[in-house]
């Protein structure tokens, strides 16, 4: 589902399940020590959006690497590569471009499932709650403040590795579509990219098989 919200040029892989104990042997040495002492669940995991991904880079003509964690876990791509992995019970998947096409990407999968009492209220702003009422007439499909919760963490996964900084649930403000588009006005000077400033994100979001995706191409 995730490819349907990305331009063509953006490479995608996604994975419903993840590969079974002892099918993991694609682990880079660097990225096996990572996860040496998790349990199963986290190894499974961190080894199937890695695999999603090496699948994605391939599909790109990129030789496969070591995807390692940084500051804020953003994931430390080649030079020249944007990316962004994400992963819920059930769901896997990965972004994959070049810089030319996307200077930056973000992704993110939840359950279309409501937030747990009292996260909306520390994650929105009450323009967005309005506007959120408003989708629930027109898509009643979605629960509103996951589709949210999500597209703020594409918005901070696309934000974090032009910046390197923290970037706050109220410093962004976001409006739905229910076509199945959203903008998100940012609150704080945008990352400059190139010597354009980028003060809006523009991204896409989709519901289907019991989850809610959303996603941004950054282009330069």
């Amino acid at each position: 589902m995730i490819e349907t919200l990305l331009p063509p040029e953006v490479a995608t892989v996604s994975a419903f399940g993840d590969l079974s104990p002892g099918e993991d042997r694609g682990l880079f040495p660097a990225e096996e020590a990572v996860v040496a002492r998790s349990v199963a669940r986290r190894r499974a995991e961190f080894t199937t959006v890695r695999l999603c991904a090496r699948r994605a880079m391939d599909q790109l003509g990129l030789e496969p690497v070591p995807l390692l964690n940084g500051k804020r876990g953003a994931i430390r791509w080649p030079d020249g590569v944007s990316g962004s992995m994400t992963h819920c019970l059930g769901f896997r998947a990965a972004a994959v471009a070049r810089t030319e096409v996307a200077v930056s990407l973000g992704i993110d999968a939840e359950p279309n499932l409501p937030l747990p009492d009292g996260v909306l209220e520390t994650v929105s702003l009450p323009r967005e709650r309005a506007g959120l009422t408003e989708l629930s007439w027109r898509r009643p499909d979605v629960h509103g403040d996951r589709l949210l919760f999500s597209a703020k963490e594409s918005v901070f996964k696309t934000w974090y590795p032009l910046t390197g900084l923290e970037l706050d649930f109220m410093e962004a403000e976001l409006a739905f579509d229910s076509a199945g588009t959203f903008s998100a006005r940012l609150l704080v000077p945008g990352p400059e990219v190139a010597g354009r400033r980028h003060s809006t994100f523009a991204g896409r979001w989709a519901v289907g098989r019991g989850f809610v995706l959303t996603a941004i191409a950054l282009r330069g």
